[in-house]
């Protein structure tokens, strides 16, 4: 069971080519045990991705998000109380970025690795992280 990072569940939908191999692996792993976890938090910056036009799909962003969710290997978490604080205390990761810290918080809180590409989500060491 593993955490997905939102680029992480975008590539593995509409690009896998975009994967390291060890990730492809992990998520194929993951996939085939019903555990690829997403935070609700993923759906709104995909959303805002769009919005700005830093992403696009062939289809409308809604039933992108909506197909995917009835995918059974995905599970979404959402972003609950005990997350949200979470977020907010993460000594030694100083990034500002809310999603980013939701994705973390989400991952320490299910004890699970995060998948991602994301340097900075690498650096923090309190998070085992997959590429």
């Amino acid at each position: 069971m593993i955490v997905l990072d939102t680029h992480v569940w975008v590539w593995y939908v509409s690009d896998p080519t975009q994967l390291s191999s060890k990730a492809a692996e992990y998520l194929e792993i993951g996939r085939k045990n019903g555990g690829l976890y997403i935070s609700c938090i993923s759906a709104w910056e995909v959303a805002l991705l769009v919005k700005k036009g830093r992403l696009r799909f062939t289809i409308d962003v809604e039933d992108w998000i909506s197909r995917t969710e009835r995918l059974s290997f995905f599970k979404f978490v959402p972003v609950d109380n005990t997350i949200a604080v979470k977020s907010v205390h993460l000594p030694g990761f100083s990034n500002p970025d809310p999603a980013d810290r939701i994705i973390i918080a989400t991952a320490l809180h299910l004890g699970m690795p995060i998948v991602t590409k994301d340097e900075k989500l690498h650096s923090f060491k309190a998070l085992k992280t997959i590429w």
